[in-house]
């Protein structure tokens, strides 16, 4: 269960919202003392098996990042099968709270999201009420970012290719599935060479167990813990495995774990395609709109554009060439929150115009790319988990038949904005050379105290029927809408939702019924 589903920690700092400016008064990555170093032995005395005491027990080694931040690493096994086989560093970051009443762990989401950052850069995307009352730690999952990454490509360029690079062969023929088959199987090999073994053990139940450790070391009984996106399947799954040491825990932009990879993607499609009619409806009201008609004629014009872009040679400023499904990436990318739909609007305009700036900025943004640079391997590990722990190829499908799946969901975008996503991860999981991880194949938690489950009404990237399913799927699911757009929405300013959410980690207030903010 893997689709690209993550909070943008840029686009949180974007926004301006509570996340970034809730932290300030607690010292926010500003003061002395940065590189100073303290040990803290404060882990729980629970019972576990002989090969896993040295984890459960270590000791924690902080780093001072300046005022109220620090970090630390723990080391978890590489493969929980073998406890005793070699082991793997995990990062963490700490925004600590004056007189906390214990941790609370956040994940972005992702995969790949990096909860390490957002901590460290964004105070963990929490309100200021819940930065007064926990330590908020971030983690780098297992193959993300400063934890034991994995990593394939080492030059820049090779990852351009494979991300941005054009085909020789027309989007939607078996001579481009080629092309992009043997593209795909280059970049295997060298995920092999310069990862090896950590490749086939990315899955989220080993992040459920390493997420134990972390929950163990620091002292908690109980995990208290903020999932969004792809970090609420994170959330789902420790649940799950650990139902006994659940304690308070919200899931917001909430996963169905129990919907296959493919037909999750083009539910995904869909909610995209369904954002961008929202998009649509808003811009055509304005007088600087670059479509014009009704919402069904703007579609069809921007579809019109997508297909103009091929064989125009629009560059960006550093040469690369556009073409439609890196426009369609950037189209996406602007989807995931209502406050870059302004951007969304001059991207378009610009595309019209010739220039193609403004969709390579958006999908670099998307792929986590910045001045020619890659900011982490956000894309590494989003294929590699999806491969590690998904249906994709093992559903006996091919790159084809699952494009003509997309477009029966989503007849307007879906292929354009699937070219870039889902063709490429069929094309890659279908050659992986390591098994899926064998997963539960039920979540319902039983035995877990409530657990928060948020959807958003018109949530372009996690649709809301998934939140719903998972809140009755969870034996002590509580579900919490938002009517409204974007993709996750705690801390972002809508009261009825902080207010709520506060209250529950604070004080352990559960609602009577779904407030429908």
């Amino acid at each position: 269960m893997s689709v690209r589903r993550f909070i943008s920690l840029a686009a949180v700092l974007a926004a301006g919202t509570l996340v970034l400016t809730g932290c300030f008064p607690f010292g926010f990555g500003t003061g002395g003392g940065s590189g100073q170093t303290t040990t803290e032995t404060s882990h729980t005395d629970e019972k576990v098996d002989a090969d896993l005491v040295p984890f459960y027990t270590q000791s924690l080694t902080w780093t001072s990042m300046g005022g109220r931040l620090d970090s630390t690493t723990i080391t978890v096994p590489l493969d929980w099968s073998q406890p005793t086989g070699a082991t793997i560093k995990l990062a963490m970051a700490r925004q600590k709270a004056q007189n906390p009443q214990g941790s609370l762990l956040m994940n972005p989401g992702g995969p790949g999201g990096s909860g390490f950052d957002f901590v460290a850069y964004s105070g963990g995307a929490v309100t200021s009420k819940v930065a007064a009352n926990y330590d908020i730690i971030g983690f780098d999952p297992r193959g993300v970012g400063q934890s034991t990454p994995i990593t394939c490509y080492t030059d820049g360029s090779d990852k351009d290719e494979l991300l941005y690079g054009t085909f020789d062969a027309a989007y939607g023929t078996q001579a481009w599935v080629d092309e992009l088959t043997a593209r795909q199987k280059d970049w295997i090999a060298a995920c092999q060479e310069n990862t090896g073994d950590l490749l086939g053990h990315l899955d989220a139940a080993s992040v459920a167990r390493d997420m134990d450790v972390i929950r163990a070391v620091l002292g908690d009984e109980k995990l208290t813990y903020l999932g969004y996106s792809y970090g609420t399947y994170l959330g789902t799954m420790y649940a799950e495995l650990f139902p006994n040491k659940v304690g308070r825990m919200v899931l917001d932009g909430a996963v169905d774990p129990l919907v296959d990879d493919l037909d999750a993607l083009a539910t995904q499609m869909a909610g995209f395609e369904s954002g961008y009619r929202a998009f649509l409806t808003q811009c055509l009201g304005s007088k600087d709109c670059p479509f014009s008609g009704s919402v069904d004629q703007a579609v069809q014009q921007t579809v019109d554009l997508l297909k103009s872009v091929d064989g125009k040679n629009l560059t960006s400023a550093d040469g690369r060439t556009l073409d439609s499904a890196t426009a369609a990436t950037g189209l996406i990318e602007d989807l995931y929150a209502q406050f870059l739909w302004p951007d969304l609007k001059q991207m378009l305009t610009d595309l019209k115009a010739g220039d193609a700036q403004g969709a390579f900025d958006a999908a670099d943004q998307y792929n986590h790319r910045s001045s020619g640079y890659y900011d982490g391997n956000g894309y590494e590990i989003y294929t590699a988990v999806t491969c590690d722990e998904g249906t994709l190829g093992t559903d006996n499908k091919d790159v084809l038949q699952d494009l003509d799946v997309i477009k029966a969901k989503a007849p307007s975008l879906g292929f354009y904005a699937a070219l870039d996503d889902t063709a490429a991860l069929e094309a890659t999981c279908s050659n992986w050379p390591y098994p899926v991880a064998t997963l539960p194949t039920q979540f319902d938690a039983p035995g877990a105290p409530p657990i928060l489950v948020i959807g958003t009404t018109n949530d372009p990237a996690t649709p809301y029927a998934q939140a719903v399913s998972l809140a009755k799927q969870l034996s002590s699911g509580v579900m919490i809408t938002y009517r409204g757009e974007g993709h996750t929405v705690y801390d972002q300013g809508v009261a009825c939702i902080d207010n709520l959410v506060d209250a529950y980690f604070v004080s352990g207030t559960v609602p009577s019924a779904d407030p429908m903010c």
